[in-house]
């Protein structure tokens, strides 16, 4: 698998990152791909996706497991059109893995931000479709008012290619599915503060992110990709058509097209369960 992460946008990124590489029994991750963002922590996509490159290196240095990693930096401007790409190194990186696989044995691209850099590979080599499964957080759940969600909306143009191109797609709506995925400062003060550099790292990217936790949750909204990869039975799901995205980011149906995986729930003790028990035997 490769993991494509806008790692600088919250913390639930360094979570994601850090529970793939503490799964190598269940997972070969052979690199990793910094995203694109724009919010108020960057001044655009392209120094979002700077950012989340430096971020991806600076978890680097607390976790031995990536080591010699290769880590490559993605687009720097959203998709301007549906039909043209976005050369990057993560792009280039994906088609030339994606091409080196098989139908047999594909390679899986667990997205957790803006889906840029799969939608620029894609049209970059459209080949590739039929040599990787994608399982992106992306969207919110189909019965939910709307989807405007940020990894969906910040780029429409890749979110469609990649809804339309029939690329073997499992997605794994936010609010509504992936919303499941809450816990505590408490929590994660028990179970992963003193499991070494990056646990401590960790607790403390948490603690940062709100000035009060009393009575307070967190959704870690991002392990959930990583948790279908490691046991699909932990968030079940059916298969349904594509669905179609609107201008204003709304889902609507279409019963005559193709058909994706689509994440219905969540187990969420089951995850956090591998998670913590995996910074604990690994420390």
């Amino acid at each position: 698998m490769v993991l494509d992460t806008d790692t600088y946008n919250e913390i639930d990124d360094q979570f994601a990152v850090v529970y793939a590489m503490k799964s190598p029994n269940q997972l070969q991750v052979e690199a990793m791909y910094a995203a694109p963002f724009h919010n108020v922590l960057s001044e655009g996509p392209g120094d979002g996706m700077e950012k989340s490159y430096q971020e991806l290196l600076k978890i680097a240095s607390h976790l031995p497991e990536m080591s010699g990693l290769p880590i490559y930096r993605g687009s720097t401007a959203y998709l301007p059109g549906p039909e043209t790409p976005v050369d990057s190194e993560a792009a280039r990186d994906l088609v030339a893995r994606a091409m080196a696989s098989s139908e047999d044995d594909p390679l899986y691209v667990a997205a957790i931000g803006a889906i840029t850099n799969v939608a620029s590979a894609i049209l970059m080599e459209p080949r590739i479709i039929g040599k990787i499964v994608v399982v992106w957080l992306g969207g919110h759940a189909l019965h939910w008012p709307n989807t405007r969600e940020f990894n969906m909306h910040q780029d429409l143009h890749a979110s469609r290619i990649v809804l339309n191109s029939g690329v073997p797609l499992v997605l794994v709506p936010c609010k509504g599915v992936a919303s499941h995925l809450q816990t505590t400062l408490s929590e994660v003060r028990d179970y992963v503060k003193d499991q070494g550099a990056i646990g401590q790292y960790l607790y403390e990217t948490f603690e940062h992110c709100s000035p009060n936790h009393f009575g307070y949750s967190r959704v870690i909204w991002d392990i959930s990709a990583i948790a279908f990869l490691i046991n699909e039975t932990w968030l079940p799901s059916d298969l349904v058509h594509s669905p179609l995205l609107s201008e204003d980011c709304r889902w609507s149906f279409d019963a005559s097209r193709h058909f994706i995986r689509y994440v219905h729930y969540i187990h969420r003790d089951r995850v956090f369960q591998d998670l913590f028990r995996k910074l604990k035997e690994s420390h």
